[in-house]
């Protein structure tokens, strides 16, 4: 078979890990043959191509980012899109698509499917918000960086007794928030499941104050205040009809102080929380999805997504995958909020 390989979407740390096992198995175990589309789901509607055999992903497993490139490219949204995506897989010779996305890029490999081209998917997101596995590559590996970075600004905190805000990733889902801010000790966590009251947060900050600390506090970026909207950082969308986030934590760092009187800095995460290189767990979670998605090609087995259900990798049907956000629950906030103050 001759398969093609993109990635879709936000970069992520654990993207060349799965490319690498992809092609190392397809090509050594099958005899497969691999194109590589640049851009996400812009290289095949432009045709955007590079070479992908053993050589391509060697001293890959350990590296950030994607060799492939993305984008947030909707074919769909894009007049003649679909049939220039069949075009270019006819001119490759192209048997099959593994596509390597978070929820839009798998939303377009579901149409895709149903349009009658073979995909198989596999689950990128460092919110970690697609429900149809436990666990999405890149997660870890965000949650580590958001809390080395809650350790270092606590230290700074203290030295000045001054409240420092974190804002972290995360439109609909706190996962990032909610698992760095529990492991940095965060003073209080906010997602955006459940609105917050700025009276009660500046309470958990003088709380601190009141023991003679500095307060830290994690929020994600689409967290909102009771009765308020999400901070717009530019009033474009993308390709998916999503706004940019951002600014939530300066908004609360200056609240904090006009109502605490303490001073209060924000520090913005932004892209560093996806750039680098992955931790371990993220490479192993990486190879074990790269293995199980050239399988399922191999199988023939389309339309469905690679997923992980306790320690086991599974299959799940593209439509199962894209069908549910899945967002922090409220007995896990409220576990958290234990701690709090």
């Amino acid at each position: 078979m001759r398969i093609g390989v993109l990635t879709g979407g936000g970069d992520c740390p654990g993207l060349n890990a799965v490319i690498r096992a992809v092609v190392v198995k397809g090509v050594t175990a099958y005899g497969h043959e691999f194109v590589g589309f640049r851009r996400g789901w812009k290289g095949p509607v432009e045709d955007l191509t590079q070479p992908l055999g053993l050589d391509d992903v060697e001293e890959l497993l350990g590296r950030g980012g994607t060799i492939l490139g993305s984008s947030r490219t909707n074919p769909y949204s894009i007049d003649g899109g679909v049939d220039a995506i069949r075009a270019t897989l006819t001119r490759h010779g192209i048997d099959a698509l593994i596509a390597i996305g978070g929820e839009d890029t798998l939303g377009v490999a579901k149409r895709l499917t149903d349009d009658g081209i073979g995909v198989v998917g596999v689950p990128k997101t460092i919110d970690n918000d697609l429900g149809a596995t436990d666990y999405t590559f890149g997660f870890d590996t965000a949650v580590s960086i958001a809390t080395e970075a809650i350790d270092r600004v606590r230290t700074t905190a203290e030295s000045h007794q001054r409240t420092i805000v974190v804002e972290v990733m995360g439109r609909h889902a706190g996962w990032i928030a909610l698992h760095a801010g529990m492991a940095g000790g965060a003073d209080a966590i906010l997602v955006p499941e459940f609105e917050f009251d700025v009276e009660q947060v500046c309470g958990w900050v003088q709380s601190r104050y009141d023991r003679g600390h500095a307060a830290v506090l994690c929020v994600a970026e689409g967290a909102v205040p009771a009765g308020g909207a999400e901070v717009l950082t530019a009033g474009e969308t993308d390709a998916f009809g999503h706004a940019r986030l951002g600014g939530i934590g300066t908004w609360l760092a200056g609240e904090i102080e006009q109502r605490t009187g303490h001073e209060t800095r924000a520090v913005v995460l932004g892209h560093v929380q996806r750039g680098g290189t992955p931790t371990a767990y993220d490479r192993v979670l990486s190879t074990r999805f790269g293995l199980g998605a050239i399988e399922a090609v191999n199988d023939g087995d389309f339309g469905v997504m690679i997923a992980l259900h306790g320690t086991e990798i599974v299959r799940v049907r593209l439509d199962e995958a894209t069908a549910v956000l899945k967002v922090v629950p409220a007995e896990r906030y409220a576990e958290a909020q234990q701690l709090f103050g």
